[in-house]
């Protein structure tokens, strides 16, 4: 089914290739969609969990649509962030179709949502319908604000939670307009804190038999992820901004851009003088003398760093760096990172078999576990794949399967 393309195996020569995943087992209803809680729910089947994917009749997932795409609702997009579940469409609204549902629910282990506050609890499976019929159950939600406070009531999405955290105001330079950052950060870290939250209850359900409530937001995540920059704002009520440092940037080059990092160094500023070939130390200079003045004369400064690094091509400015013991990189496209030495020794593309889409290429768990990898059992599912053999599983009879397409509950 798949092929790990990489030259060092990511498993110890020790292992046991048959060996039980962390979570086999592990039985999870997943009402997830778009990005942030399909990334949590395909990692937890990745490590062997048997997710069961509820999806909409006709439509299924918003990502099955997001793009225009040749092969429709099995697109990249919707491939990327789905293998290792199995696909359900049930029409929730009809009573037959609530009822499939809860007869899934009452012996699974985790149900996880990431729809906006209160929508399952309308459908009749919040945490309070479900655990009294299944008691330990894990209930998960990802939501953008949470079901309490005055943003409550409004829909996640990655830029609306960037613009709400902070993080969108902050940019590298003042005269730059806020902008929305190009690939979904939101979504990934509150899809990553949603999996940590029922890893954490998961644990807790081993000892004391107990399940419990998960709930993480799109704005805590995203406020959490500036812990170090909040701190300093609560107690000194200055602004710390890591991409707006002096001795730091991206400067262009004549064939591409260069990032440094002028820091982690002793006196890095004399370092990348000598670097850049300068006639002199910057440092000498009273208005670059120390740190202080470097940030309240950063304009002046850069304007060195982007006149010498266009003199010269990437590769030779990142060999100059290296020299000096400075923390650089070219900038690469995302096209040039998948096609890197880097990504291919670290195991980090895989591929499986799509039964329509034929071979596909994707990116593997970032995860490693040296005797339980992560692996590719299935391909992201079709719509309503696996109606049919999840009930037979759920003890429904081959005439109520029957009776239930008949009615399109199930499609």
């Amino acid at each position: 089914m798949s092929v790990v393309t990489a030259e060092h195996p990511r498993v110890s020569p020790d292992s046991d290739p048959t060996a039980a995943l962390p979570l086999d087992g592990i039985k999870i209803v997943d009402f997830t969609q778009v990005f942030m809680g399909p990334s949590c729910t395909q990692l937890l089947g990745d490590f062997g969990a048997d997710v069961i994917k509820i999806e909409r009749p006709g439509s299924g997932d918003i990502s099955r649509n997001s793009f225009p795409d040749p092969d429709g609702q099995d697109n990249p997009i919707f491939l990327s962030i789905n293998r290792n579940k199995r696909s359900i469409s049930v029409d929730t609204r009809t009573d037959e179709g609530r009822e499939v549902i809860a007869r899934l629910i009452a012996d699974a282990d985790v149900v996880v949502s990431n729809f906006r506050a209160g929508v399952m609890e309308r459908m009749g499976f919040g945490y309070d319908d479900v655990r009294r019929t299944n008691p330990g159950i894990i209930w998960a939600s990802g939501t953008g604000f949470g079901p309490e406070g005055p943003y409550s009531h409004k829909g996640g999405q990655d830029a609306i939670a960037q613009a709400y955290s902070g993080v969108m105001w902050r940019r590298d330079r003042e005269d730059l307009p806020p902008s929305i950052y190009p690939t979904t950060l939101c979504d990934y870290i509150t899809g990553m804190h949603l999996l940590q939250g029922i890893l954490l209850a998961l644990r807790t359900r081993e000892s004391s038999g107990t399940g419990q409530k998960v709930e993480v937001t799109m704005y805590d995540s995203m406020l959490h992820l500036q812990m170090q920059e909040a701190c300093m704002q609560l107690n000194r009520g200055y602004e710390v901004n890591w991409g707006a440092m002096p001795l730091s940037g991206v400067f262009e080059t004549t064939d591409g851009a260069v990032c440094m990092v002028g820091g982690f160094t002793q006196d890095p500023l004399r370092h990348i003088s000598q670097a850049l070939g300068l006639n002199e130390d910057l440092t000498q200079r009273p208005e670059f003398a120390n740190l202080e003045k470097q940030f309240e004369n950063k304009p002046a400064l850069q304007a060195i760093f982007r006149e010498r690094f266009a003199t010269n091509s990437t590769a030779y400015w990142t060999d100059r760096l290296e020299r000096e013991g400075l923390l650089n990189a070219p900038v690469h496209t995302l096209e040039q990172t998948l096609a890197d030495e880097q990504t291919r020794v670290n195991g980090m593309i895989v591929e499986a078999e799509h039964p329509s889409v034929g071979t596909v290429r994707m990116l593997n768990a970032p995860i490693r576990l040296s005797e339980t990898p992560a692996s590719v059992r299935r391909v992201a599912p079709r719509l309503g794949e696996h109606n049919a053999e999840v009930l037979r599983e759920n003890g429904f009879d081959e005439e109520t399967i029957a009776r239930l397409q008949e009615l399109g509950v199930l499609r």
